[in-house]
């Protein structure tokens, strides 16, 4: 599983990546499921948008994005929602190939 993090307008820190390294561990259960993650932070005048595209190994993507005030509450809120997404994905192939 490929990870990148990009920042527009935002420098990624050390701190940022390390947390991001820490959250994704949420998604462990998929990490043969998924080829690529690719985050991309961006700082705007009302605050953070944290988005991230995911391209699993059966050829599908999914994309999802949040927006807040301060960055890492933007990030949690970001895997609740790559969490709940995965686990749809996955349930789709399982469903299929039964």
């Amino acid at each position: 599983m490929n990870v990148e993090v990009k920042g527009v307008h935002y420098d990624v820190s050390h701190a940022t990546r390390e947390y991001i390294d820490k959250k994704i561990h949420r998604v462990d259960f998929a990490k043969d499921l998924i080829v690529d993650l690719l985050f991309t932070l961006t700082r705007e005048r009302k605050g953070y948008k944290v988005e991230c595209n995911v391209n699993f190994r059966w050829g599908s993507s999914a994309h999802v994005r949040v927006g807040t005030f301060e960055l890492f509450k933007a990030i949690d809120l970001l895997f609740d929602k790559l969490d709940s997404k995965i686990h749809k994905e996955k349930g789709k192939i399982q469903e299929h190939s039964a």
